[in-house]
């Protein structure tokens, strides 16, 4: 492999598609990638009752153990494997055991927060951000947190006012000034097969890290114009 590893961070609000971007972008290149949720690095919090837990802010940074994501993602880039932590979404907390994830050349760094913490984004060679309409990002998370986590519709909407919409726009929307691309409405496909071909090129060592945004955009704009004069 690949060492240090490509390290990719994708950021964007509730909803907007970072799995999605994750997944397509890394298709042609299999096994030679590791995805790190950020939501496996909050905080562990055992030592509060469920009832305190449910009360917490899960959308400020503060949420997350930092100092762990910086050690073990600089390990993964350094070629050693790390014991993650696993995160249990309907008891608000982290789980008692580890995955042992091991180091491949392409490492991607995936959650709300992505590109907040300065020295995580050093870390990075490509840091994205995902734009996505607010009202497909909500519909989003109700379908998530009631369907899959069996949440209640009420404390889902209660949830997204009081702390997930504020913090969107304190925290993550600002963290998209650190972002070396945009990519808008959620999987855009021109921007995503782009992408996809620069991280096979990656992997293969066919190409340079010097990713500048002004270049991408060109190179979407004029990808957009030949796609819409074929006919």
């Amino acid at each position: 492999m690949t060492i240090p590893s490509f390290v990719i961070g994708i950021a964007g609000g509730t909803g907007a598609g970072k799995t999605t971007v994750s997944r397509l972008i890394t298709e042609s290149v299999g096994e030679s990638v590791t995805r790190i949720p950020l939501d496996n690095y909050y905080e562990d919090l055992s030592h509060l009752d469920f009832e305190e837990r449910t009360e917490v802010n899960y959308d400020h940074p503060s949420a997350f153990e930092w100092e762990l994501l910086r050690e073990q993602l600089r390990l993964l880039t350094e070629g050693q494997s790390v014991e993650m932590p696993q995160y249990d979404f309907e008891e608000h907390n982290r789980k008692d055991e580890r995955m042992t994830v091991e180091p491949t050349d392409v490492i991607i760094l995936e959650g709300i927060l992505s590109l907040y913490d300065e020295a995580v984004n050093e870390m990075m060679d490509l840091r994205l951000y995902v734009e996505t309409d607010a009202d497909v990002r909500i519909l989003r998370r109700i379908d998530r947190d009631v369907v899959e986590r069996g949440r209640n519709l009420e404390g889902v909407m209660d949830q997204y006012l009081s702390t997930v919409k504020p913090m969107h726009e304190q925290f993550i929307e600002p963290s998209k000034k650190h972002a070396d691309l945009i990519i808008p409405e959620g999987a855009n496909s021109v921007a995503v097969n782009l992408l996809e071909e620069k991280v096979r090129a990656e992997v293969t060592g066919d190409v340079a890290r010097d990713w500048e945004r002004e270049t991408f955009d060109r190179e979407v704009s004029d990808a957009v114009t030949l796609s819409e004069s074929e006919p």
